[in-house]
């Protein structure tokens, strides 16, 4: 059964980076990996999140902060060492790698849990800008596969992880924003 898997794992990994490859992608996935990349994005994010998103906006600039420090942690600290999954490009031949190979290990992708627990906590939060905030998580998980730096399955674990992280950290806002600021404003 863990052959089978790993078998669609390496298909599908292949797929994206070997079948896909060319150098407008390679440079627009090397970009979009990068996270010096992603200060601007972050920046227009959390100034329009604390003037528009009333208090809970400000909460969440707060608690998406304490989010990301510990999903990253979570995965970089924790998991990675926990699991010890080396990369692709590190066991794999022939595997393209326009930006090098990392010899960091590889499950599951901190790119793929950071992105989806930032975009799921704040899709919960304020679910008009779901279909953005997913589509460019999407793009940074797949840069990652195309780059020859994760697994498929990496991607998986980090989404569904980071998913679920995003799900309850917004809980967490909705309760400070409930339980705290609804009962000081009732004073």
């Amino acid at each position: 059964m863990f052959e089978f898997l790993y078998n669609i794992d390496l298909t599908i990994f292949y797929f994206f980076n070997h079948t896909l490859s060319s150098p407008f992608l390679d440079k627009f996935f090397s970009f979009i990996t990068s996270v010096n990349n992603w200060t601007i994005a972050y920046v227009i994010l959390l100034s329009l999140t604390w003037t528009y998103g009333g208090k809970r906006g400000k909460i969440a600039i707060v608690i998406v902060i304490v989010m990301i420090t510990f999903t990253d942690q979570l995965g970089h600290k924790l998991l990675k060492e926990f699991f010890a999954r080396q990369r692709p490009c590190n066991v794999l031949d022939n595997v393209l790698t326009p930006t090098g190979c990392s010899g960091t290990y590889s499950f599951p992708s901190n790119h793929a849990l950071n992105n989806f627990a930032a975009a799921s906590f704040f899709s919960f939060l304020f679910p008009q800008f779901i279909k953005p905030l997913f589509i460019v998580a999407s793009l940074v998980a797949i840069s990652r596969i195309y780059l020859g730096l994760h697994f498929p399955s990496d991607i998986i674990a980090g989404a569904i992880l980071g998913v679920i992280f995003g799900y309850i950290f917004s809980e967490l806002v909705m309760f400070i924003e409930n339980n705290f600021l609804r009962n000081r404003d009732n004073k």
